[in-house]
């Protein structure tokens, strides 16, 4: 199946992008459920909803650059033929220890190469317009052959960003309805998303499992640019299937087919809505 697409940096992107968070334990929750997705989250469960959401027409993921998700993503391919694009975050207390992350994602064969908002928001300064080492870490990804952009929790890193003019493709930035990890009130992040002179690649629109999928994807889909694309961490098939249909109704604006859960304390009302 295809699905809605975009372009980041001359590259198709599907306007849903496979997050990895819940692949590798990191539940932005607790510690206790931190460790349980670490258990949980072998090879072969990690392959099973990469390989579904390859097929409902899902191309793109971003990580931490590491070699064993390459591999998954490479049997993917060539069990579905769709390719996916992956974009690394690196990081590192200084710019050697950068630099040396973004090779990393070179030999591994990462398409982009956007530092994580650990590295990257330490280093703008606003009343500069400026991010200080972002001139040099950019030509680096360039010259190691990727695509460079920046991972931010900060909506200034953007402002900052495009009034430097500096050659990135897009942006990472956090966006939820309940301003979870958001340094600013929504209504002003939506205004820096939507303003923003590149794609933004939109993480934590459920707010790490604390908004319902309609909820967060509804909110974050008709807040954000037609050309912008969305992460979400999916913990199986069956809830990859549910949030990949709601992501495609909140882009077509339309309500999601799918069937709401059902406990005895909403019997009653179970009843009235289906005409009993």
């Amino acid at each position: 199946m295809s699905f809605p697409m975009t372009e980041i940096g001359g590259l198709p992107i599907s306007r849903l992008m496979i997050g990895s968070n819940t692949f590798h334990g990191y539940s932005h929750f607790s510690g206790a459920r931190d460790r349980w997705l670490r258990e949980y989250f072998n090879r072969d469960r990690i392959y099973e909803v990469m390989e579904f959401c390859a097929r409902q027409g899902l191309n793109a993921t971003i990580a931490l650059q590491r070699q064993d998700y390459a591999d998954i993503m490479a049997e993917v391919e060539r069990a579905t033929g769709q390719h996916i694009v992956y974009i690394a975050t690196p990081a590192g207390p200084t710019l050697d220890d950068l630099k040396r992350g973004i090779r990393e994602a070179a030999d591994i064969g990462c398409e982009m190469c956007w530092p994580h908002t650990s590295w990257t928001d330490v280093r703008v300064l606003p009343p500069e317009n400026r991010i200080h080492e972002g001139p040099e870490a950019v030509e680096y990804i360039r010259e190691c052959g990727m695509i460079p952009g920046w991972s931010t929790h900060r909506p200034e890193t953007i402002a900052v960003s495009d009034a430097a003019g500096y050659d990135v493709a897009g942006y990472v930035q956090i966006f939820n309805p309940i301003g979870f990890l958001c340094p600013i009130e929504t209504d002003w992040a939506a205004s820096v998303i939507r303003n923003a002179k590149h794609p933004c690649v939109l993480i934590k629109p459920l707010g790490a499992g604390r908004v319902m999928p309609p909820t967060g994807l509804g909110f974050v889909y008709a807040n954000c640019k037609p050309g912008d694309t969305v992460v979400i961490g999916m913990m199986s098939v069956h809830e990859a299937a549910e949030d990949i249909e709601i992501a495609r109704a909140s882009i077509e604006q339309r309500d999601p087919q799918i069937e709401l859960q059902i406990t005895r304390s909403k019997a009653a009302i179970a009843s009235v809505v289906k005409g009993e």
